[in-house]
């Protein structure tokens, strides 16, 4: 065998080592002893959160997804003869089920569902796949809840497949046949399909590109598991509501086994809070760098787009057309994730001084205890499948509130729970389904004496008229789904929430209000107290119908208060007051609602029932209000604590004339009275638009850090 030549003096360069990610790696450490110890611990704490399946659980579904496999193959032999393929095309003509998501990660939990792609050739339509398909799977005995989204964004069919839920997309390839290698990974598969097809083949596409740039599989496994789980626990864990969902946080853990290819899991953990907590956004993270394609689709590019230099955390998929998972975040959810970041980082450098154990990462933070000022937002149908549906529109558009609300210059923060609760019922009697939501507000310190008054309203009803121009628009509203918006204290959550949802009993004066409407349209509040005195109340902005132009009575004065010391505990929410059942001209309710022959009028919701004891109360009826207005601030009660460091405000009632952004479908309007602002928060950073994306700069701070 020929020994290569060399010349004399030329020496010959070795290869360069194999790096993942568009950077080199931050450090090569093998792991320690301690380092194997910390990850056996922290199996042993995940355990009991059912992180793991078990064998049996796991060789169910794969034989659940064998038998859909065979079904989807036998669906499309049926498709090719009746349009009168060849029979040597029938006989190979294939056909696949591909997963994506945390089963195709291997990430998932017990009782988690799967998302599969259904892929089939080129003479197999949509239509097809939503049609004879959909009969197929009505007949297999093992299918329940069987139902099809087809107008959705990414059209779906669901349905439990003897007990595990599944999610199936549709993608029809240019290809003739479906081979049983097909790497749907090589973006030439892309070419000539419509935008439906390639928006399902993303998911499979994006999974199969992250593991394919991990350096160790197992390690980021285990890792995903421990970070998924604590960012459920703390409240960070939904795309939805601005959050981070299942695919960005996987991708943050990817780029942290990058930075760490030899780190095991316990290392990597502490390794993820040490490089997001310091992540210099709006850098983008990326896995790899992107490589530019001819076919003309729309990527994530901040030198081509200027709308992706508004993008405050970008996380860009992997695979082509690069895209940014996380479009939603906003301003207070950026601000909530980092300052979790830190603390994840604190609590993993206990644990690694043995101070603390890993169960203390996964402590459920008090975010009923977080915050003095809350707004709850509740959404209700009269039946469950109406329920369903409105909870998840509503829910879709909570994001849109929070933005509203950060711009607002007297609030630094608006943090939306992702959880939702079931809310009390209006009345015993009537059959409603209710859900809510608590978004927790941090306001601006008092910089003097002075009192601003900020109206909410105007942000509520914005928030309102577009959930219900959208369920109009899609023939999905009916009467009686309504939407209401009301503020409480952090000791007024009691109302709505049980003790064990608020984490930390606290004891409450015996204090009674009771509201009532009387004949008059007047409002009466008796409170049973024997030091009572002007505190916040309990207000809120309801609205039982989607909205459209000026109520008649828009300057007409706010309804008059009657105080009188009486006994009980019973209090009727004012928020829900009858509408207006008298039609303006086009067929316009005073209250705004719309009345069409095909969308009857909505009829008026009843006086609510709900029983509540709150704060000694008074309701006040305000003037408009003169510029440069003057008033108050009262001193904190001892039965507030200490907690919380925003400005305290107070809520009372006002006519419509008194707002200038008032659009006029109320006769009361809710708005904080609170101190003037400090200096206007600083712009945010400006997007790094250097040619590869990312700042070298970045990469030796995290350098740094490592080694300081």
């Amino acid at each position: 065998m020929p020994f290569p030549v060399t010349s004399p003096g030329s020496q010959q360069t070795p290869p360069p080592p194999k790096h993942h990610g568009i950077s080199s790696p931050i450090s090569l450490a093998s792991p320690r002893e301690t380092d194997c110890v910390l990850t056996q611990k922290l199996i042993e704490t995940l355990k009991p959160f059912g992180v793991f399946e078990e064998e049996e659980e796991l060789q169910r579904r794969i034989l659940i997804l064998e038998k859909l496999n065979n079904l989807v193959k036998e669906w499309i032999r049926e498709i090719s003869e009746s349009k009168s393929l060849p029979q040597a095309v029938i006989e190979n003509v294939g056909g696949k089920i591909f997963t994506f998501g945390s089963y195709r990660l291997g990430v998932h939990t017990k009782g988690a569902d799967i998302d599969a792609l259904c892929v089939a050739p080129r003479h197999v339509d949509r239509s097809d796949f939503f049609t004879s398909f959909y009969d197929k799977l009505k007949l297999h005995e093992e299918v329940k809840d069987l139902r099809a989204v087809e107008e959705a964004f990414v059209p779906v069919i669901k349905l439990c497949f003897d007990g595990i839920e599944i999610d199936i997309l549709f993608a029809r390839l240019a290809l003739q046949t479906i081979p049983e290698d097909l790497d749907l990974r090589d973006d030439s598969l892309l070419k000539n399909l419509d935008i439906r097809c390639i928006r399902s083949l993303n998911g499979c596409r994006v999974t199969d590109e992250i593991l394919h740039l991990v350096p160790n599989i197992d390690n980021f496994r285990l890792t995903l598991r421990a970070i998924k789980l604590w960012a459920k626990c703390h409240n960070i864990y939904s795309n939805i509501l601005g959050f981070l969902g299942g695919v960005s946080w996987a991708m943050l853990v990817a780029r942290t086994c990058q930075l760490y290819p030899n780190a095991i899991a316990s290392t990597l953990v502490r390794k993820f809070f040490l490089v997001f907590s310091e992540w210099e956004w709006p850098n983008p993270v990326l896995l790899k760098e992107p490589e530019e394609r001819n076919l003309n689709l729309p990527v994530w590019d901040p030198r081509v787009n200027p709308s992706d230099r508004y993008h405050l955390m970008p996380i860009i998929t992997p695979a082509y057309p690069q895209q940014n998972s996380t479009y939603n975040v906003s301003v207070s959810t950026r601000m909530v994730m980092m300052e979790e970041f830190k603390q994840g980082l604190a609590i993993t450098h206990e644990i690694l001084l043995s101070k603390a154990e890993w169960s203390k990462l996964f402590e459920a933070p008090s975010f009923f205890q977080k915050y003095t000022h809350y707004i709850v937002l509740l959404a209700s149908a009269p039946t469950e499948k109406q329920h369903l549906e409105w909870v998840g529109l509503v829910e879709s558009k909570i994001r849109i509130l929070v933005g509203s609300l950060e711009k607002n210059e007297f609030i630094t923060l608006a943090h939306v729970n992702p959880q939702s609760f079931p809310a009390p019922k209006e009345s015993p009697d009537k059959e409603e389904f209710r859900t809510m939501w608590v978004i927790g507000l941090v306001l601006k310190k008092p910089g003097n004496s002075e009192v601003l008054s900020i109206d909410l309203t105007y942000d509520i009803q914005s928030f309102t008229d577009t959930v219900y121009r959208q369920a109009i628009n899609s023939k999905m509203f009916e009467n009686d789904m309504k939407i209401a918006a009301m503020h409480l204290r952090r000791k007024e959550l009691h109302q709505l929430l049980p003790n064990h949802v608020l984490q930390k009993k606290k004891t409450h004066s015996p204090e009674g209000v009771r509201l009532t409407a009387l004949d008059d349209g007047s409002l009466s509040l008796s409170v049973d107290s024997e030091n009572s005195v002007s505190v916040s109340s309990l207000t809120s902005a309801v609205k039982t119908g989607p909205g459209i132009g000026g109520s008649p009575g828009r300057n007409s004065p706010a309804p008059a208060v009657v105080v009188a010391p009486v006994s009980g505990a019973q209090v009727t929410d004012p928020s829900l007051q009858p509408a207006d059942p008298s039609a303006g001209p086009g067929g316009v309710s005073s209250q705004g609602t719309p009345r069409t022959a095909s969308q009857p009028a909505v009829a008026p919701p009843p006086k609510p029932m709900v029983t509540r004891v709150v704060s000694s109360t008074l309701l006040v009826n305000h003037p408009p209000r003169p510029s440069g207005s003057v008033a108050r601030t009262r001193p904190r009660r001892p039965e507030e604590g200490t907690e919380g460091t925003e400005a305290e405000g107070e809520l009372h009632s006002k006519p419509d004339s008194a707002s200038p952004w008032a659009p006029g479908r109320h006769d009361a309007y809710n708005h904080f009275c609170l101190p003037p602002p400090p200096a206007p928060v600083s712009p945010l950073p400006s997007l790094c638009l250097c040619t590869k994306y990312t700042c070298v700069s970045l990469h030796k701070t995290l350098r740094m850090l490592v080694f300081s």
